[in-house]
């Protein structure tokens, strides 16, 4: 089976992080973002992944060339020259999809994270006999998606409506689509919207089927977004894993962290917490629902919470950062320094504090 990402393009919503490395090579867990869709993907046995990009294509190859060995998958890239939406990518890589063998082909949104229950989603393609197949999930506040209006009991899709006033069903998109190639001749060379108007099109012809997707989900494409995702990943890595995240009087809650890190005495590290590899906690830090990332050193008695470190920056003895603060990578943060939703670029050094969110070039 072959398996298409839609990466696109600069992901300025994860900005400062997204100026050091494209979007799909930002950690997640502790892994680069793409990485987990690969890895759920070579689970089921698919052998071919492109990946849909307009935005530094070589960057992202050169650094999944080692998972391309280890992972045993082949990996290519089909580089849009502009930006062609959600559709147009399937066109452009349509050479690439097309083997002869009429197998259907996943599509996947780089930006969504979840239990990627593919296997079922195989067996649920098969045993409706449509065109194809989309992955749909609950939401509690379905006016800011696109809603999929479905038969409860077919899951066959009777209609899409965008950003609804009025309340027509809580399910929405959740980007994970397993398509036949007839789908293909379905789309233009030219930029186009699969939700607004390749799936409105296969719905009319009775050819769409939605399956709601069991588990979490979450679009992790902005950083709110991102922190809420980890403690959903870290949830169902309890569930499925739980010898992974870390255990002991440190630790509270669901805590991931990466065995090259060093933690030092009277720390208080959790609930909902990454730390990656080679990052060095010193004694008496406390750290709550926040990301640090490789390299990381966070001096004694500092505080983090909601917050997302980027790699090899420093934060200093007692200071504080909180509400979303976000550094970029080699950020040196003063001792004693406090930052309320400071967002601040690769390579600075803050002194003072920086008492309402903003953002620091």
């Amino acid at each position: 089976m072959k398996a298409l990402i839609l990466v696109g393009g600069f992901g300025t919503r994860l900005r400062p992080l997204t100026l050091s490395v494209p979007k799909p090579l930002v950690d997640f867990a502790n892994k680069p973002m793409i990485l987990h869709q690969i890895e759920a993907l070579k689970a089921i046995g698919v052998t071919e992944v492109v990946l849909a990009i307009n935005y530094q294509p070589e960057v992202v190859l050169n650094f999944l060339k080692e998972f391309e060995k280890k992972l045993d998958i082949k990996i290519m890239c089909s580089q849009e020259t502009e930006p062609l939406g959600t559709a147009g990518p399937l066109a452009l890589a349509r050479d690439k999809l097309i083997d002869g063998s009429g197998e259907p082909f996943f599509v996947l949104n780089s930006d969504v994270i979840s239990e990627y229950p593919l296997k079922e989603m195989i067996h649920f393609h098969k045993g409706h006999g449509g065109e194809a197949s989309i992955m749909v999930t609950k939401v509690d506040e379905p006016s800011k998606y696109g809603v999929v209006v479905m038969d409860e009991t077919t899951g066959k899709v009777e209609s899409f409506v965008e950003k609804p006033k009025i309340f027509v069903g809580n399910k929405i998109n959740a980007g994970i689509y397993l398509l036949n190639p007839s789908v293909l001749d379905r789309i233009e060379l030219r930029p186009t919207s699969i939700e607004k108007e390749v799936f409105p099109s296969i719905a009319a012809a009775n050819k769409l089927y939605a399956m709601v997707l069991p588990g979490f989900w979450m679009d992790i494409g902005q950083p709110r977004d991102y922190i809420t995702g980890l403690r959903f990943y870290l949830d169902s890595l309890r569930k499925k894993s739980a010898a992974e995240l870390a255990s002991g009087s440190h630790f509270i809650g669901n805590v991931l962290v990466d065995k090259s890190a060093v933690i030092g005495d009277g720390c208080l590290i959790g609930p909902d917490v990454a730390i990656g590899p080679g990052c060095v906690i010193e004694s008496g830090v406390r750290l709550s629902r926040c990301s640090i990332m490789r390299g990381v050193r966070i001096k004694k008695h500092a505080c983090v919470s909601n917050s997302i470190i980027g790699w090899h920056s420093t934060v200093g003895r007692w200071a504080r950062l909180e509400n979303m603060t976000i550094l970029g990578e080699d950020v040196h943060f003063g001792d004693e320094v406090y930052s309320n939703g400071g967002v601040v670029l690769p390579h600075k050094e803050i002194k003072s504090s920086i008492l309402k969110p903003e953002i620091v070039m």
